[in-house]
């Protein structure tokens, strides 16, 4: 079970890491002993410029393997691939980090979570580490939404009633998602394991009077830009936050398990909804992020959800900050 620590405030240069490798890079972790399943705290604050960032955990899915969790490899691969990164081969861990970014006086939350209990039964923790770091979600001033799978959106409606947690925030999303989900004949073009997310997001995203729809480039708050990264959905989104001459791309689902994706950046997801796309946009990314020395997050990236990756011939190599 999760536990809290007095580790809990903690500042990034304290767990910063250094590379100085030689041969295949890939994912990069201790040797000696295996990353646990659940961090030892709940929250984490660096900061990034004058841009304070607190990582918080929400939960993990322990997904059962699944052939066609990665459409071009093998459980065996995922799970060389797992072991070699020193995570547990049990089952596939994905873990859920919330960003919340203090900036130019105002509170910016990076997706919603999964809201407690509506994803998985051991995502629950985000309210209580909200808390924790000191975060009101009512002082929220601003959501911006990578895309609408429910590991990120589910948090932003009461679990029964549907009714909105964040009411007067404001909700940021790509015009082309936010469309693609809410067009009318889209829940009968779903596949039929869609169509329960398909369904609640029609019913009740379109009700909400504080949706902003912007485009691909907008600068959608003083120091953010909204850039496409289709792939994973029609409309999925990152964000790229500047202070001064530092930069963090929040980089949500585009390298969302590092521990596969990064040393085989051309694996298909079962959740990429036009994987080729995916792949092109991983690329697109993760390169720009390199090349411009910026800071990454990732919303299933091992807690805290961010690192270092640096190229490896046509892939990458990935070291997590620790904690």
């Amino acid at each position: 079970m999760f536990s809290m620590t007095r580790r809990t405030v903690l500042q990034s240069a304290a767990a910063a890491a250094a590379f100085g490798l030689a041969g295949r890079l890939e994912f990069v972790r201790p040797a000696f002993a295996e990353t646990p399943v659940e961090p030892t705290v709940g929250f984490y604050k660096y900061k990034v410029g004058d841009i304070e960032i607190t990582a918080i955990y929400d939960g993990i899915w322990k997904k059962p393997h699944d052939p066609a969790f990665i459409k071009n490899a093998s459980v065996e691969d995922t799970k060389a691939a797992l072991a070699k990164a020193g995570l547990t081969t049990d089952f596939m861990p994905i873990p859920l980090t919330v960003v919340v970014l203090k900036m130019n006086g105002k509170l910016i939350m990076m997706d919603a979570g999964s809201g407690v209990g509506q994803w998985q039964t051991n995502a629950t923790h985000l309210p209580a580490n909200m808390a924790a770091a000191g975060i009101d979600y009512k002082a929220i001033d601003t959501i911006m939404i990578s895309h609408f799978h429910p590991d990120h959106v589910w948090g932003l409606m009461e679990k029964g009633t549907n009714a909105p947690v964040f009411p007067s925030a404001e909700l940021i999303v790509n015009a082309t998602e936010y469309n693609w989900w809410t067009d009318p004949g889209r829940l009968a073009k779903l596949p039929e394991g869609r169509k329960p997310a398909g369904k609640r997001i029609a019913e009740n995203f379109p009700k909400w009077k504080n949706w902003k729809l912007v485009e691909d480039g907008a600068e959608v708050a003083p120091g953010i830009q909204i850039i496409a990264a289709p792939g994973h959905t029609p409309g999925h989104s990152v964000y790229l936050a500047n202070s001064g001459k530092e930069q963090i791309m929040i980089s949500a689902d585009t390298m969302y398990v590092p521990a596969l994706l990064a040393p085989h950046p051309e694996w298909q997801g079962a959740y990429d909804q036009d994987g080729p796309t995916a792949i092109t946009t991983r690329h697109k990314i993760i390169d720009r992020v390199i090349a411009d020395n910026i800071r990454i997050s990732g919303s299933h990236f091992p807690f805290p959800g961010t690192g270092t990756f640096v190229k490896d011939g046509n892939a990458y190599g990935f070291t997590p900050v620790q904690i």
